[in-house]
């Protein structure tokens, strides 16, 4: 058995800490090169075809708030965790524990 026979499920699991991940490394404003390069940084690598519509979706939700930066030669979009996305990003923090202590002590029970 190969690891990509895992893919579809490595790519599930991942899908969700991205978002918890954009979440909070946006409470300070990103753009979404920036963001790329400090997810990979962190540990959760991604790629521009999977975040930047991640990004648009977080802000219609309203869980992003985006400006535009219009000073420099070329304008870019950065973005910000709106008040709502803190809320989401914490409880989404909450929940992330509990599943690795219940995951945790289901590891600890097989011994």
């Amino acid at each position: 058995m190969n690891d990509s026979e895992f893919d579809t499920h490595l790519q599930e699991l991942r899908r969700g800490t991205i978002v918890l991940a954009s979440l909070q490394l946006l409470r300070e404003p990103g753009y979404g090169y920036g963001l790329l390069e400090k997810l990979a940084e962190a540990g959760f690598p991604t790629d521009a075809n999977t975040l930047y519509p991640l990004l648009r979706r977080l802000e219609k939700q309203g869980y992003l708030d985006s400006e535009w930066n219009t000073e420099e030669a070329r304008p870019r979009k950065f973005y910000r965790t709106s008040a709502s996305g803190i809320r989401l990003a914490d409880t989404l923090t909450q929940e992330v524990a509990v599943i690795a202590a219940a995951t945790a002590a289901l590891i600890e029970g097989e011994d």
